[in-house]
């Protein structure tokens, strides 16, 4: 037996017999067909869900048949919320709901009951498994879980539109009663707008929904569970409508004329008005165009639109620009229409609205203007000084018409090439013109107004310089000509071309011939009539020990009236070549280096050249010099000695390389001529560099007329030291140039300071060093010749 709080229900446990196949009872007895009766069965319990109450809730009761009351049969409770939200009285099975329950929290509870001997606390009945179901009651209100919303929906649409679908959930159970069965309908947004009850789509409800008179709707929608019911829960949300634009208002000039004013000095391209009609609309339906229809200023005037500010902006067309004295006023009717059109509206009426634009012309006073801002004038090269090129005219465009003044502006014509008269505006030269130099000479005129002359004007002024022939031709390049000593008759050594600064109208046409004063017997000239000559060379052949160099002078000659020429010298050097006509050598025992950059090497040997004849001056001054002055006697003993006397000591054996130091090492041995000595030098003197070349014949010649000169001092007496050694520390070592050397008649010096200058000077210093009992004396003789 048990008893739900809901309602009372009683099961009898009966004893169930064993029926036979047929359907009849058995006729055994019950001894031998009976099985263990159920003493005790119970269903699901329910229990209200927010019971408020002060005393628990009673859920139901347990009750088994072996219980007789005697209080021997205890009852247990285990399971879900056992003993924290269900209690149960041991004695008599009664079961209670301490707390409060909530269904939305938990549905229902999973316990198992016992009935046990209060004694032997044994199980009296089975374990048995029964469920407390918690019963819904309406509790939860209605819920918008995506709100609030926002939504968009074009002006104009028809009734019935959809705009948005809102969507409220309810936490009870909706397979219990009316708690989650909801019902939708706006509380705010009538009439423009309605809500299915059921689907909760909202939908526009008027046809003529105008974004101009309102742009956005809030509305409020409700929920309401118990199907709409008194006494059911609701609960709202808000939905943002807002309206998109349509074109469905055409563009109107707020005015029907406008007028401004306009400054006659205004530049092309100037804006001098600006208009603009309004549109409602927006976006791309408020997008305007705007033209001139017609009127006395189409052609002066235009008109564009401006895409930021939808304005009609009226610019100056007209080239030249505005002139007060000639129109004072224009007029133009101006249109604007929209540039994308609904077809649905084009019923109520053209897109598009008309105004008429007057432009008053301000007078403004003008500088002057030259007949022309860039003229072209031409003048020969030749012409004299004072040679008139060309005039420019300006004016005042003012009815004044103040006089004007000419000048030209000094930074255009800083070499003063050009004046011109103040007054009249002729340009004459002012300096000889060489097209060579300037072809063109770019002037800037400026006229100003005499009356006022702050107010000035600007013309450029282009003088071509016309060509006269004042320059001869002359070789394009510095040629680098050289022929083989094997070279054939007829052979072409080398190809000339020229160049000529000035430009005839013709082209230019170039002669080539040889000098008559230079005919070569070993070149001949052949000009190939294209402005090109050939060199070939003659029978005969060519040695370099007979002549090196070949120089040949060429005439070139222009086409001119009257004709100029140039003669220009062609060097042509013999090589000996090998089997392929390579050169190999371009002088004898020199490598062929010399001739891969012989420009440069004939520049440095001109300088070579210019500084040994420099040296050979200045020595040939100084030998002059010392011959005027008498030698000096040392002593008496010393009459056949002379005396070597240089200014600068050498480096000691760090200059062996440098000087020949035979003349010292051997004082005494007097056998050697002054014909050997000069051979000698003559044949140490050699150049052994290819750059000296040029001037070996002269110091040659001048060494021949050293020797045959009786007057000149002997070659073997001359020493010259001009180079301190690099390794000598110590000032000059020479016992010359002492005083001691003079005065003592035995021509000795002391070296013993030698000694104190380290191990660097020990060998000079046991050479030099004198010793009591004896020592050394070191003297320079040389023949007298």
């Amino acid at each position: 037996f048990w008893r739900a709080g809901t309602g009372a229900m009683t099961l009898k446990s009966v004893l169930l017999r064993q029926l036979r196949p047929g359907g009849g009872a058995s006729a055994c007895s019950p001894a031998q067909h009976s099985r263990r009766r159920r003493s005790w069965v119970w269903n699901q319990f329910f229990v209200l869900e927010e019971f408020t109450g002060n005393d628990p809730l009673y859920v139901g009761k347990l009750h088994s048949d072996v219980d007789k009351g005697d209080g021997q049969v205890r009852y247990v409770l285990t399971g879900e919320g056992a003993a924290s939200i269900f209690s149960i009285d041991e004695s008599t099975g009664d079961i209670h709901a301490t707390r409060r329950l909530d269904r939305e929290q938990q549905a229902y509870y999973t316990l198992r009951a016992q009935a046990r001997n209060r004694d032997t606390n044994r199980l009296v009945e089975p374990e048995s498994q029964f469920i407390i179901k918690v019963q819904d009651v309406n509790d939860n209100e209605p819920k918008f879980l995506d709100g609030p919303y926002t939504a968009r929906v074009a002006e104009r649409s028809p009734v019935g539109t959809s705009v948005v679908t809102v969507v409220a959930t309810d936490a009870d159970d909706p397979t219990y009663g009316n708690s989650a069965r909801l019902m939708y309908s706006i509380l705010q947004g009538q009439p423009y707008f309605s809500v299915e009850p059921k689907t909760g789509v909202v939908r526009t409800a008027l046809p003529d929904l105008d974004r101009e008179v309102r742009d956005s709707h809030l509305l409020v929608v409700q929920a309401k569970d118990m199907i709409g019911q008194i006494g059911g829960l609701s609960g709202s949300t808000s939905v943002t409508v807002i309206l998109t634009d349509v074109n469905d208002n055409p563009p109107h000039f707020p005015r029907r004329s406008y007028q401004f004013s306009v400054r006659e000095s205004e530049l092309v391209s100037t804006v001098v008005a600006k208009i603009r009609a309004v549109d409602p609309d927006e976006g791309p339906n408020a997008e305007l165009d705007y033209r001139i229809l017609d009127g006395d200023g189409l052609g002066t005037f235009s008109i564009t639109t401006d895409s930021h500010t939808q304005e009609g902006l009226i610019t100056l067309h007209k080239v030249p620009n505005l002139d007060f004295e000639t129109k004072s006023s224009y007029m133009l009717r101006v249109e604007a229409s929209n540039l994308y059109v609904d077809a649905r509206f084009l019923s109520s009426g053209p897109f598009s609205d008309v105004a008429t634009v007057r432009l008053l012309v301000q007078n403004v006073d003008e500088p002057p203007v030259f007949h022309s801002s860039v003229s072209w004038m031409m003048v020969s090269e030749a012409a004299a000084v004072g040679t008139e090129v060309g005039s420019v005219l300006a004016r005042d465009p003012d009815a004044t018409n103040s006089p004007i003044r000419y000048s030209i502006d000094r930074q255009s014509n800083l070499e003063r090439y050009f004046h011109i008269d103040s007054g009249t505006g002729v340009i004459t030269t002012a300096q000889p013109l060489d097209r060579e130099t300037v072809a063109v000479h770019n002037i800037t005129v400026v006229a100003t107004e005499r009356l006022d002359p702050s107010l000035t004007g600007k013309a450029v002024v282009l003088i071509s310089v016309t060509d006269v022939n004042d320059n001869p031709p002359s070789l394009a390049i510095d040629y680098d000509t050289f022929v083989c000593e094997n070279s054939e008759p007829g052979q072409i050594v080398q190809t000339l071309s020229a160049v000529d600064r000035d430009e005839p109208e013709e082209g230019q046409h170039f002669l080539f011939s040889l000098s008559e004063a230079g005919q070569n017997l070993s070149f001949t000239l052949r000009d190939n009539k294209d402005n090109t000559a050939s060199i070939l060379t003659r029978p005969g052949g060519f040695l370099q020990r007979d002549q090196l160099l070949h120089l040949l002078p060429v005439v070139i000659s222009d086409s001119s009236r009257p004709p100029l020429s140039s003669t220009n010298t062609l060097s042509i050097t013999v090589c000996t070549c090998d089997a392929a006509g390579e050169p190999r050598s371009c002088r004898q025992g020199a490598p062929l280096l010399l001739l891969v950059s012989l420009q440069s090497a004939v520049t440095a040997a001109v300088l070579t050249c210019i500084l040994t004849l420099l040296g050979v001056v200045v020595v040939t001054a100084a030998i002059r010099r010392r011959r005027r002055d008498p030698l000096t006697v040392v002593a008496e003993r010393c009459v056949q000695e002379n005396i070597v006397c240089y200014d600068d000591e050498g480096g000691g054996e760090e200059d062996t390389e440098a000087f020949d130091m035979l003349a010292l090492r051997h004082l005494n041995t007097t056998g050697q001529s002054h014909q050997t000595q000069a051979r000698t030098l003559t044949s140490t003197s050699e150049p052994t560099s290819e750059g000296n070349w040029l001037f070996l014949p002269f110091i040659r010649e001048r060494l021949q007329q050293a020797d045959l000169d009786s007057a000149a001092p002997p070659f073997d007496s001359l020493q010259t030291y001009a180079f301190e050694g690099s390794g000598s520390s110590a000032a000059s070592l020479s016992s010359l140039n002492s005083l001691d050397s003079f005065n003592s008649q035995e021509c000795q010096q002391n070296y013993d300071l030698l000694k104190e200058w380290g191990p660097r000077f020990r060998k000079l210093a046991d050479l030099y060093g004198h010793r009591e009992g004896g020592g050394w004396l070191w003297t320079v003789r040389t023949s007298t010749s």
